[in-house]
């Protein structure tokens, strides 16, 4: 085959390396084991994982009669807990600085993709709350779900939480906008800032722990199908894979930490907190320890989700396109490249020549 052909399906799955032409480049582009495919392929997967992982909370949490029985134990346990209680007490202040929170961070997320003057990225992380925070509408306006047996005693179910929903996904989005160097640690601050708000909002009664856990699964699967798209449309590339890990090491090891502590404590005390009565008066030390296991469960989903979408863009650069290629072949000395750091065309001048 001529170094210039345009690979058949189930041709040749001969990698691109320097020297190619980009005629090779952008056909390598769409072979099956081409980067971006397995970027498209990694993140398409974890995107439908995170969609059945938020069925199956839907389903468990808010359709069946336990769930909904531990989900408002949860809620109930915040009063119990007495440490809970006198921390909010004690610091009323936090329900204004977690909305001027979220502020600064929509605004960070704008900031830091226009001053690096990456708009197309920016619109894209934009965008990608933006659809997130419209599907947890839609989920909490019209998805099905039994009436409330007591609708004045505790808060409305708000699956998903709307405002876990843009904090996680203003942290999930930042790996979009910021520098590659400095991404686990911008995105694992920023997801342990998500977890704290939504641990807040848990404490304070504002929403149930399945609530925040749907929220953080929702902004990963809207945010690995963003990057999955990009994949397809040839805007990633492969990134240097050392200098990365110790950068990031403040955030992300407390974040692993939480996540890992998180799910092991919420599963080991979800087996104690199942069991409730189907009626009241229930123990308060079974509605305090449903809130700890609600909370934990949560952080750790969060954490999680954090994690997730770091190790799936840990090589990846998102900051444009697939690295240009330059031509090798028979043709460099008959195109009349003045220096060889140019980028020619693969034709001749007098283009008398023909791909076989």
């Amino acid at each position: 085959m001529a170094p210039y052909d345009r690979l058949r399906t189930g041709g040749s799955p001969r990698p691109p390396r320097a020297g190619d032409t980009w005629w090779y480049a952008a056909v390598a582009g769409e072979a099956a084991d081409s980067f971006s495919t397995r970027v498209r392929t990694r993140t398409r997967r974890a995107c439908l994982g995170a969609v059945l992982l938020l069925t199956v909370v839907y389903a468990g949490l808010v359709l069946t009669a336990t769930g909904r029985r531990w989900s408002d134990a949860a809620v109930t346990g915040r009063r119990a807990d007495t440490r809970v209680a006198e921390f909010l007490r004690d610091h009323p202040s936090l329900a204004g600085a977690a909305t001027l929170s979220l502020v600064l961070a929509c605004v960070l997320l704008a900031g830091l993709g226009l001053l690096r003057k990456r708009y197309a990225l920016t619109g894209a992380a934009a965008g990608a709350v933006a659809v997130s925070l419209a599907v947890a509408g839609l989920l909490q306006g019209y998805a099905p779900r039994p009436p409330a047996a007591d609708a004045g005693a505790l808060p409305p179910s708000g699956f998903p939480s709307a405002t876990a929903t843009l904090a996680f996904g203003v942290a999930l989005g930042l790996a979009l906008v910021t520098p590659r160097r400095p991404r686990g640690l911008v995105v694992g601050a920023a997801t342990l800032w998500a977890v704290a708000l939504g641990a807040y909002s848990v404490a304070a009664g504002d929403h149930r722990p399945g609530d925040v856990i749907a929220a953080a699964l929702l902004a990963l699967a809207v945010q690995c199908g963003l990057i999955a798209l990009l994949a397809r449309r040839g805007k990633v590339r492969p990134g240097p894979r050392h200098g990365t890990v110790l950068r990031s090491l403040p955030a992300t090891l407390p974040l692993a930490l939480l996540g890992a502590g998180g799910l092991a404590a919420g599963f080991l005390l979800l087996g104690d907190t199942l069991g409730l009565p189907a009626t009241a008066p229930y123990d308060p030390a079974e509605l305090r320890l449903a809130h700890r296991c609600g909370q934990a469960l949560a952080a750790g989903v969060g954490a999680a989700a954090g994690l997730v979408l770091l190790a799936l863009v840990r090589h990846v650069d998102l900051d444009g396109g697939p690295a240009p290629y330059r031509l090798g072949g028979p043709f460099v000395e008959d195109s009349g490249a003045p220096e060889q750091g140019e980028l020619v065309g693969p034709f001749t001048e007098n283009r008398d020549h023909e791909i076989s």
